[in-house]
């Protein structure tokens, strides 16, 4: 035992041990060292997690680490200790998790170790640079247009290492010759649904980012109306789908008609019968930009409908001639007109002609008279045609009409 009274033990005899051997048994002592692992400047990957570890070497009693990011302190660091072969000092390891990003370029990190020997401890600092891919903002001038106008768009990027190039690409497919941060072009309404994307790539990594123009058009067909063929009782549904913008506001109708009958792209038609057979309109409109419109003609299955002036005239001792427009789905197939006692269903019968006449909307058939007497006028007319539904009939009265 020394004056103080220490037991010093197997580690020396007084005749032996120095100073700082007795201070090293006696009293706390500051770290040797404090070190930040691969300073001063560490490289990291932007969005790769690393673990900052900082050593403070050989203190007694072990060494307390406190992290600081640019002055501020740092919560969470996880901290262990290893004892020396003297059984008396430690070495403290405390590992900070970060997860850097482009923002942390020359961000500052400082480890700063203490114990009782130096409470107001010992700092080490060290500097971060992130490599990242680009970052990148597109901009669109002007940002409004119509169609044909000219528009520049702007691909501002930033990145470490420095950028390597930029590619342009309009609805997924590449703009030959594009290959600066700028791109200039006259824009039609396809802008308005196919992206224009700027990648920009170093040596990290490519960003890509898209937009699309906001391009004033006139309405433009995407789904065309097909013609329909239903039976009696069906419900049909007519869809006739438009683009434009501004957004469009869309009209059904049926020909000779301005009753709206929907404002959807599609028009419902439930349990329809032949009134409901004609063309219906879908018509779309952009305001102060344009109109456009599609004809679809819905056919109703059923037997003949007539439609016939109930009254005709004719000159008497000339050619006259008596009609009737069957417009029946599907077409008729036997055709007979019948007065007093005759009927005629082809070709001729004394002063009388049939004739049939084909068209897209049906079928006109027309009884020819030559020479008109006045036995002519005294006798009603009957257009009779079938088809696999039934029959149809329509009764005509020819009047004398004057010179």
């Amino acid at each position: 035992r020394d004056g103080w009274g220490w037991d010093l033990g197997p580690w020396c005899h007084l005749v032996h041990c120095t100073l700082a051997d007795f201070a090293l048994f006696s009293s706390a002592v500051p770290p040797e060292d404090t070190r930040i692992d691969g300073g001063p400047v560490i490289l990291l990957q932007a969005g790769t997690p690393h673990n900052l570890t900082c050593r403070a070497f050989n203190a007694k009693p072990a060494a307390t680490i406190i992290w600081f990011r640019d002055g501020t302190q740092q919560e969470g660091a996880v901290a262990s200790t290893e004892l020396l072969k003297d059984g008396k000092r430690e070495t403290t390891v405390s590992q900070l998790l970060i997860n850097p990003t482009d923002l942390d370029i020359g961000r500052v990190f400082t480890c700063r170790s203490m114990n009782e020997a130096i409470p107001s401890g010992r700092e080490t600092s060290i500097e971060l640079d992130v490599h990242h891919p680009p970052t990148v903002t597109l901009s669109i001038e002007p940002q409004t247009v119509q169609e044909g106008e000219r528009v520049v768009f702007t691909c501002q990027a930033t990145a470490n290492p420095e950028i390597l190039g930029y590619r342009w690409a309009k609805g997924g497919f590449l703009i030959e010759d594009a290959h600066e941060s700028r791109y200039e072009t006259n824009v039609d309404y396809s802008f308005f649904t196919e992206p224009v994307s700027c990648e920009v790539h170093n040596k990290v990594g490519s960003t890509n980012v898209s937009t699309l123009v906001n391009v004033h058009f006139a309405p433009r067909i995407v789904v065309d109306p097909k013609p329909t063929t239903t039976d009696i009782g069906s419900d049909v549904t007519l869809t006739c789908v438009w683009v434009g913008n501004p957004p469009l506001t869309l009209t059904w109708t049926k020909k000779d008609s301005n009753m709206v009958l929907s404002n959807s792209n599609q028009l419902l038609l439930k349990s329809v019968t032949q009134a409901d057979a004609g063309t219906y309109t879908c018509r779309a409109i952009v305001p102060r930009i344009g109109v456009a419109e599609r004809e679809v003609p819905l056919y109703v299955n059923g037997p003949p409908i007539i439609s016939s002036k109930a009254v005709q005239y004719a000159v008497r001792g000339d050619g006259g001639k008596v009609e009737c427009f069957i417009g029946s789905t599907p077409p008729p197939d036997r055709i007979a007109w019948a007065w007093k006692e005759n009927i005629l269903e082809v070709g001729t019968l004394e002063r009388y002609t049939m004739e049939r006449t084909n068209s897209g909307s049906g079928v006109l058939s027309t009884l020819t008279i030559n020479n008109v007497m006045e036995a002519d006028f005294q006798t009603h007319y009957n257009c009779t045609a079938w088809n696999s539904f039934g029959p149809g009939t329509a009764i005509i009265q020819l009047e004398e009409r004057g010179d």
